[in-house]
């Protein structure tokens, strides 16, 4: 696309006529406009101009006979009953093949000092998943550059699963290495809700030069409002749907799908819903799902987006609100736990708590024997792991047990390993871990005469 393409796309936006309202309320975190009735729609944006000369931008989030609700999209000081208010189209977002490598916010604006163009085609953030009859299955295994993800939670084509975590367990160097090693013609990050400081660390450090390559960032740091931070996570599927389209593998990195509630829940009790799982309101629910069901692979075998959804869980709570929800419309769930983080074991997956629902047709039978063997082994050494550590354990009780403590140390390596050979490699690997160390021979006898 050039210039005059973007400049066509911006002028088909532009309107003949500007219609205006009025404040006529300020109340709580709504701001209500009489004047609007004939032409407001939900979603649609207002922008504020206050006597100062500062303007403002709010989203309609309910409308009444006479007036119509908006919650600013930031600071809302300097703004007065009668102030004018100027009613635009909802705000959607035009994504370009021009985005690779740029880190951006969740309007289209550039965040790297760099000018940006926007796309042709303005897409809108609530756009529906592709119709269920016509979506594709499931593609092929993909090569993850990492040893666990390689055999025993195989990721496939379209795939979409949560990665859940506490803080501080490695969920940055994780996405990380999926962004840079896995199969993938685009990468988009979406980053809501993080902390200011961090994004340059993970762009310069954990993602690097060679990752940024091929990937776009959309974010919105914790110090924006919450319209702000609520439109990261669509706006990052709306670029992903923009590469999917055209029949690119694309794969999808938010993080996380707990700030994207705290977020929705921050606008919806504003628009007057009432708050019931654990302080969200009933909306999340369908808020989370959706998402969720616009990744995935495209229509008529066209594109596929793969999906890593991150959940931020306090103390391993899986069945927390959030966690329990997203865990219902994936293809699997991936655990992180801080124990084993606290060892040093990085990635930190708990192997055992996560699951790939791509199995067990991601694998042929006999891959899907050492990972159902590597299974059961890390399971013996899980329900025996006090009694041998506090030395209760006497050998020769349980063979399965006696074989679970000799291939654990090679097992648990295992799972943090990278695999640079791809597939092929890390399943002979994983064999090599499941065979039991050659036992020492005894010492021989010194030569001599006996006394």
């Amino acid at each position: 696309m050039n210039a005059f393409d973007a400049l066509r796309a911006q002028v088909v936006q532009l309107r003949p006529v500007r219609v205006y309202g009025q404040i006529n309320r300020i109340e709580g975190q709504l701001i209500s406009v009489t004047g609007l009735t004939d032409q407001a729609g939900i979603g649609d944006w207002l922008e504020f101009e206050t006597r100062g000369g500062t303007r403002i931008g709010a989203e309609i989030l309910r409308l009444t006979e006479l007036e119509a609700h908006a919650l600013a999209d930031g600071v809302r000081d300097g703004l007065a009953i009668g102030d004018r208010a100027e009613h635009l189209r909802a705000r959607g977002i035009a994504p370009d093949d021009s985005w690779i490598g740029r880190v951006i916010d969740p309007y289209g604006r550039p965040l790297d000092g760099k000018p940006l163009l926007p796309g042709p085609r303005m897409r809108s953030l609530a756009s529906p998943a592709p119709e269920p009859a016509r979506r594709g299955r499931l593609g092929k295994r993909l090569d993850t550059g990492m040893a666990v993800f390689n055999t025993m939670l195989p990721l496939v084509e379209g795939q979409r699963i949560g990665l859940f975590a506490g803080s501080g367990v490695g969920k940055s160097i994780l996405l990380g290495n999926f962004a840079k090693k896995m199969q993938a013609d685009v990468v988009v990050i979406g980053l809501i809700g993080e902390r200011g400081r961090e994004l340059r660390e993970f762009v310069e450090d954990t993602l690097g030069e060679d990752g940024l390559k091929r990937a776009v960032i959309i974010t919105a740091t914790s110090d924006q409002p919450p319209l702000t931070r609520r439109r990261c996570a669509a706006a990052a599927m709306c670029v992903a749907e923009h590469f999917r389209d055209q029949g690119k593998h694309v794969l999808l990195l938010a993080d996380s799908i707990t700030r994207l509630a705290e977020a929705h829940r921050e606008v919806a009790l504003a628009a007057g819903e009432e708050a019931s799982l654990r302080g969200f309101p009933p909306s999340t629910a369908h808020q989370i799902m959706s998402l969720a069901e616009r990744a995935g692979p495209g229509s008529d075998f066209v594109g596929a987006i793969t999906a890593i959804f991150t959940v931020l869980v306090a103390g391993s709570d899986m069945e927390e609100p959030i966690a329990d929800i997203l865990r219902g419309v994936l293809d699997g769930h991936v655990v992180m736990d801080r124990a084993i983080a606290e060892r040093g074991r990085f990635p930190a997956i708990d192997v055992l708590r996560s699951v790939s629902r791509a199995l067990p047709l991601a694998a042929t039978p006999e891959e899907n024997t050492r990972i159902a063997e590597a299974r059961r082994l890390l399971g013996a050494y899980d329900r025996a792991e006090m009694m041998i550590q506090a030395g209760l354990y006497e050998p020769g009780a349980d063979p399965l047990v006696d074989r679970a403590v000799k291939v654990w140390p090679a097992l648990d390596a295992f799972v943090g390993q990278e695999a640079p050979g791809g597939i092929r490699v890390a399943f002979a690997k994983l064999a090599q871990a499941l065979e039991p160390p050659p036992q020492a021979k005894p010492a021989a006898k010194p030569k001599g005469r006996s006394r």
